[in-house]
């Protein structure tokens, strides 16, 4: 019979059982509706009454397709850049909003369209008049083709960007979350707005010209 060597010592075992419990362990998302597992990119849908994501399959998430869902709507993964949307820096003013990015949607249970914008605390809401909104659909007619509750107008104008889109509220809500993960001090420092960078740079990428 061999002797026992340092790996086989009593000490080395009971070390390598313990690091099995400290080991951090694997998240697994799963579907909000029939709790299968799911990959990494799957589809989200909206509590409506709650203004709340979930996670779903792709099957259960088709069954809330139709804008008649009265518990559920399923968001599209549409991403498109609109670069011929009309929004003046008056125009933007007008809006008087805190800071330069900043989405927009309508919502049902509401009745009216909430803007919210990312801070280092979460998504804060702002208001915005009806008459201001009413201009700008006015100049855009492609907000009303805007899926209310699920689908959001995206406004990047921070430094010199101009950029608009039109995306799933969970992308934005995915910004949220970059930003109050990556915020640091009183001005965010540089790695959060490397991430916001970043986060515009992919959408770009994914989006195709309304």
């Amino acid at each position: 019979m061999n002797p026992p060597t340092r790996e086989d010592s009593p000490g080395r075992s009971a070390l390598a059982s313990l690091r099995r419990f400290v080991r951090p362990r694997v998240v697994r998302e799963h579907c909000a509706i029939c709790d299968v597992e799911l990959a990494p990119d799957h589809a989200h849908l909206v509590e409506l009454a709650s203004r709340q994501l979930v996670c779903a399959c792709d099957a259960c998430a088709i069954l809330f397709s139709a804008q008649g869902s009265a518990r559920y709507r399923r968001v599209p993964r549409r991403v498109q850049w609109l670069g011929d949307f009309r929004l003046t820096d008056e125009a933007w003013e007008g809006l008087q909003l805190p800071i330069n990015l900043a989405f927009f949607f309508h919502s049902t249970p509401m009745g009216r369209v909430v803007v919210l914008y990312p801070s280092p605390a979460g998504a804060t809401e702002s208001l915005v008049t009806l008459d201001a909104w009413e201009e700008l659909t006015a100049a855009n007619p492609v907000l009303r083709e805007f899926e209310p509750d699920v689908e959001a107008l995206l406004v990047n104008r921070v430094g010199s960007a101009r950029d608009c889109y039109r995306l799933g509220i969970d992308e934005c809500y995915r910004l949220v979350g970059l930003i109050r993960m990556h915020w640091r001090g009183l001005s965010g420092g540089q790695a959060v707005w490397d991430e916001i960078d970043r986060f515009f740079a992919g959408l770009k990428e994914r989006s195709s010209h309304a």
